[in-house]
């Protein structure tokens, strides 16, 4: 599992839960955990939109749904745990 980070201008480095789709991913702050954001890449730049932690927790849940029909079981594990971490 590889680790993704990104700077913040205001809220300093974040790490990334998981990716949503092909232009966009979940990200958090790295020591809290607390802030989350939906980070949306495009031909015109990197967009930072924050979201709440409850619909931070469903798109992980719609993610980790997504692994298991697709039978990706290792990313499936590392999300898992991942989820466990930073939702319990």
């Amino acid at each position: 599992m590889t680790e993704t980070y990104l700077n913040h201008p205001n809220f300093g480095l974040l790490s990334r839960v998981c990716l949503v789709d092909e232009s966009r991913s979940l990200f958090t702050t790295l020591y809290a955990q607390r802030l989350f954001f939906l980070i949306i890449t495009s031909s015109t730049g990197v967009q930072f939109e924050p979201i709440s932690r409850a619909d931070a927790r469903l798109m992980v849940e719609n993610r980790l749904r997504s692994l298991r029909r697709t039978g990706i079981s290792e990313e499936q594990n590392n999300l898992q745990t991942i989820y466990k971490r930073t939702f319990s």
